[in-house]
């Protein structure tokens, strides 16, 4: 099996379990927060809409730089209702399939690098990078999760029922 038919059969039952997650979000709570240190909600809620279009910036480009010495710091585009955060999740989905679709084994196998002002914070293989994000997007989904609970709406079935869903996925 190819790497890539393995990431587009992990991304599908993904991008459902997202797109769950991010329809339980509750309306106009975007800057509530459970700690002071915390994200806020509506942020975290982008994270989770957006992070799909990292498949294919870590398949066509070589690196970020998320604070570019000679040029603007990376800015999420900004989502702030249900509708946009589902709107682009869709979209970064089916940008990220295609992407996955058109990749080979040599070209995951190539270095991706996460840079801040020009250094090097993290370096390695494409495919590397793409089973973290996959981690990744399944940590924040979580912490997604246990805000919608603490905002007191109901949770989504993720990988099993949770108290307010009794589907399985």
């Amino acid at each position: 099996m190819k790497l890539s038919e393995m990431f587009l059969a992990q991304l599908e039952p993904e991008a459902r379990r997202s797109r769950r997650a991010i329809d339980h979000v509750p309306e106009g709570r975007e800057d509530w927060k459970p700690h002071a240190k915390s994200m806020p909600l509506g942020r975290l809620a982008m994270l989770v809409s957006l992070m799909p279009t990292w498949f294919p910036m870590i398949i066509h480009d070589d690196s970020l730089d998320l604070a570019p010495v000679s040029g603007p710091k990376y800015a999420p585009q900004v989502l702030s209702n249900r509708a946009e955060r589902l709107q682009a999740l869709d979209e970064g989905i089916e940008k990220a399939r295609q992407a996955l679709k058109g990749a080979s084994d040599e070209q995951l196998a190539q270095p991706w690098k996460l840079m801040v002002a020009g250094k090097v914070v993290s370096e390695d293989p494409r495919h590397v990078v793409i089973r973290d994000t996959f981690m990744h997007l399944s940590h924040h989904r979580g912490q997604l999760t246990v805000y919608i609970r603490l905002c007191e709406a109901a949770v989504p079935a993720i990988y099993g029922p949770s108290a307010d869903e009794s589907r399985f996925d």
